[in-house]
């Protein structure tokens, strides 16, 4: 193809906290592939951990996992896409899609506990970069969102297997800890499947600003920045509103400290999902005896498996409401000012424009 790249910029780690905006090759396509020009590439609290080293990544290794843009050319074996689609992929990838033989998750038909998962951007090259490629099978089009809306395509795939895994009963009552992209996109799921309620408690800032304007609650508890009296006070009187606790309970900020508080507002009988991620080192201190009186669901949600295909029928169709949520786009070449965007809790969702 003789309009085919021959080198992209990209942002490369060769390790740990360890990267630069490098020139690199463009990655060939094979006959079943594409290769999508990266329009944006939503940044998430994931990209930070890898940047650490840690949640499964592998160097060295171009991130980014939230890319989106247009399909810029396609192999001679790909059906249904076409040069000129906007589109976003699924970046997981099980024993299947790596060409492998089944371990024994796959066999069960349980891929995304794959022993050989591996995700574009996460320990493969993905889409922090000019171009990136994807197998056929995990491209998706999309037509009646903004480039900027689709880069929640991806933290929406992940509430939606979130809510796969939780399964709230109709009428629930919901206590979601963050006010996160994936957060805000759970409790809107939430509204939409039968929760009565849903509560975000978050701390007070934009990203509370941005979940009323979108209507993503029915209560918000806007908690004060720092902790101390003020704070613990907001805690008690949640309690003191919902003293029997909520049917549900969603942790979705990452932190120590609020996972390990919230069990405390789960109901008897009720569950509590871990759905932030946390650092490797963090350990909860919950007492057997609550879980195994009250009789207590701990879910675990981790990334996303057949998801894709629903989130972007939610945003499509505006049932989903993402607008205003990519609140800071920084060039490539300004990747480190990305990282201390996020750091510094001044931004919703981040997203990089690797095309100047």
């Amino acid at each position: 193809m003789s309009d085919y790249p021959t080198e992209m910029n990209s942002v490369f780690y060769t390790g740990p906290e360890k990267f630069e905006i490098r020139r690199v090759p463009v990655p060939k396509i094979t006959d079943d592939e594409i290769l999508l020009k990266v329009t944006l590439c939503g940044v998430c609290g994931t990209d930070q951990h890898i940047h650490e080293g840690e949640f499964m990544s592998k160097f060295p290794l171009i991130p980014g996992h939230e890319a989106v843009g247009v399909i810029h050319a396609v192999g001679k074996n790909v059906k249904g896409l076409n040069v000129g689609d906007h589109a976003a992929a699924d970046v997981c990838n099980s024993c299947q899609d790596l060409g492998l033989t089944m371990c024994h998750y796959c066999k069960r038909g349980e891929p995304l506990f794959c022993e050989n998962f591996s995700a574009k951007g996460v320990a493969m090259d993905g889409g922090f970069a000019e171009f990136v490629t994807y197998n056929q099978s995990k491209v998706f089009k999309y037509s009646n969102i903004s480039d900027e809306e689709a880069t929640l395509l991806e933290p929406a795939s992940c509430a939606i297997h979130g809510l796969d895994k939780l399964k709230p009963k109709v009428g629930a009552e919901v206590l979601l800890l963050g006010a996160g992209p994936t957060g805000l996109c759970m409790a809107q799921l939430l509204k939409l499947n039968g929760a009565a309620k849903v509560v975000i408690a978050a701390n007070d800032g934009m990203k509370m600003d941005i979940a009323e304007k979108l209507n993503c609650g029915d209560e918000y508890v806007r908690l004060k920045r720092g902790g101390g009296e003020d704070t613990e006070a907001q805690w008690k009187k949640i309690k003191e509103d919902y003293p029997h606790g909520f049917d549900c309970v969603i942790e979705c900020t990452g932190v120590e400290s609020l996972v390990d508080r919230s069990i405390d507002f789960v109901r008897r009988g009720g569950s509590l999902m871990v759905y932030g991620v946390y650092a490797n080192k963090a350990r909860v201190h919950w007492s057997p005896t609550k879980i195994f009186s009250d009789e207590i669901n701990i879910i675990g949600s981790f990334s996303q498996f057949y998801c894709f295909g629903r989130a972007i029928q939610y945003l499509d169709s505006g049932k989903l409401n993402v607008k205003g949520m990519v609140t800071n786009v920084f060039d490539l070449k300004d990747f480190q000012k990305a990282l201390d965007c996020m750091s510094s809790r001044q931004a919703l969702k981040i997203a990089i424009r690797p095309h100047a």
